[in-house]
């Protein structure tokens, strides 16, 4: 077993990055080292304080805005990059922690895929991991497991694929401020229809990047990818944590996304989410329908947690993309997804 502790830094200490901290304290042979974030109410309070939890780890930890002052060569063997949905604002970030020999998990939505839509910044990321001789990977709960890479697993009982269809019914309230900015909560109808027509509002960010894992897992050539979203309006004021919705406002967005191969929609993708959907009658929810021999029919009720989803699956992924060979990775690279119950040093390869 390997001696040294998984040294982690954590950039962006909102609710994922935050989340991460938590869930890395409680288990055994990791250490964080440093935590980037620029909120003024964080800047130079331990990590202990802030988040209310008792010190476990031999080493205090303070937030600093400066990610210079917590990185550098050999200073940790990941960053958990908690600041960005998108792969073009990321890959500054990348970039430079890269540089640095450092490994990268990445919780940018586009990440996950991140060819799907920034081809040449893919390979740019890939190039740049190879020559550092570090990994970089973008997951989370959506992209990154339940509308495509649990579908993909599903794929490997069948003989045939004809068609499939996901469906991702979800609560928002888990997530900060990013993105209840992108799914439009708390907007006026007017406002967000205006934000949608000027592309100003990202709604989910993902779609293009699940249906595209999907298409070159299992051998198909998407010819198109196409999707809309609408709004999902309240009538009843909503609070979650991040995010207010007054009767009559924005709630969240219902979007629907298709993936051609050959002329025909094959890939059927539908992602109603918002926040505290139980306010408005609505039971959440994954499902999952994969047409061919033999069919696929997937229930989970209610949805797998978005918030903690997603903080576990990256800090899940944690030691085997330490384990990588070089260069940028996504999720159908890497081993089965599995929860860390022991000593996670137990799980890191002897180098050599």
């Amino acid at each position: 077993m390997r001696k040294e502790k998984i040294k982690v830094v954590i950039w962006g200490f909102g609710a994922m990055g935050s989340g991460m901290a938590r869930m890395i304290l409680k288990k055994q042979g990791f250490e964080i080292v440093g935590v980037c974030d620029r909120n003024p109410n964080y800047i130079g309070k331990s990590i202990f304080q802030i988040l209310n939890v008792k010190k476990t780890q031999k080493q205090d930890v303070s937030v600093t805005p400066n990610i210079e002052d917590v990185v550098g060569s050999s200073s940790c063997d990941i960053v958990m990059l908690a600041t960005d949905s998108f792969t073009a604002k990321a890959f500054p970030k990348i970039k430079w922690l890269v540089e640095k020999k450092v490994n990268v998990i990445s919780t940018a939505e586009q990440m996950a895929y991140p060819k799907a839509n920034e081809p040449e910044i893919a390979k740019a990321i890939n190039e740049l991991a190879i020559k550092n001789q570090v990994t970089v990977l973008g997951t989370g709960i959506n992209p990154g497991m339940m509308m495509d890479l649990l579908v993909i697993a599903m794929t490997g009982v069948m003989e045939n694929v004809d068609e499939v269809s996901v469906s991702r019914v979800n609560s928002l309230s888990p997530f900060g401020e990013t993105v209840m900015e992108e799914q439009g909560v708390g907007l006026s109808v007017p406002s967000f229809l205006d934000k949608v027509k000027n592309g100003h509002l990202a709604g989910h960010v993902g779609f293009k990047e699940s249906v595209s894992m999907i298409a070159d897992a299992v051998g198909w050539k998407l010819t198109n990818f196409s999707q809309s979203m609408t709004p999902i309006i309240t009538s009843v004021d909503r609070k979650s944590s991040f995010g207010l919705a007054k009767r009559g406002d924005v709630a969240g967005v219902d979007m629907v996304g298709e993936g051609e191969v050959d002329g025909k929609n094959i890939i059927h993708m539908r992602h109603p989410q918002q926040i505290e959907p139980q306010l408005g009658g609505v039971s959440t929810g994954d499902y999952i329908t994969i047409k061919g021999s033999p069919e696929v029919n997937l229930r989970i009720n209610p949805e797998i947690d978005g918030g903690k989803g997603t903080i576990a699956i990256c800090v899940n992924m944690i030691p085997h993309v330490i384990n990588a060979r070089p260069g940028l990775k996504t999720m159908i690279d890497l081993p089965v997804p599995r929860a860390i119950m022991g000593d996670v040093r137990t799980m890191i390869e002897e180098e050599g």
